[in-house]
């Protein structure tokens, strides 16, 4: 079975930082794309960054300069490093993996999904 498993949300005052962390079993990631998404209350869930297989990223332009996706493939892990961070990125926070190497922003794109993690930011 197939798990991607978040850690590392919770309440920050604005302008600090948070690193999530995506703990997966059941399969290597490390050839596949892996990727952050959010949801807001109220908000469709919306693309925040992601990673491909040779380590080629994306990130989302409202969270450029700010927050940086890895990952160690060795470990099977994804993380999100999260600073200056502003109230309106308030949401859960989900990891997820494709089946493919290549980055995408869609969330259909992503077949396997983590439970989320909140974080809140505080002004």
């Amino acid at each position: 079975q197939v798990q991607l498993v978040e850690s590392g949300g919770g309440l920050v005052q604005a302008g600090g930082s948070l690193s999530l962390s995506c703990a997966a079993s059941g399969r290597t990631f490390a050839n596949k794309a892996m990727g952050w998404f959010r949801q807001a209350p109220g908000k469709e869930r919306e693309f925040v960054a992601a990673i491909a297989w040779n380590d080629y990223r994306v990130h989302a332009d409202s969270v450029k300069g700010r927050f940086t996706i890895s990952r160690d493939s060795a470990k099977n892990t994804a993380a999100l490093q999260m600073n200056v961070l502003k109230p309106e990125d308030t949401a859960v926070y989900y990891c997820a993996a494709r089946t493919f190497g290549d980055i995408s922003t869609m969330r259909s794109a992503y077949y396997y999904w983590g439970q989320g993690t909140q974080v809140t930011v505080s002004s």
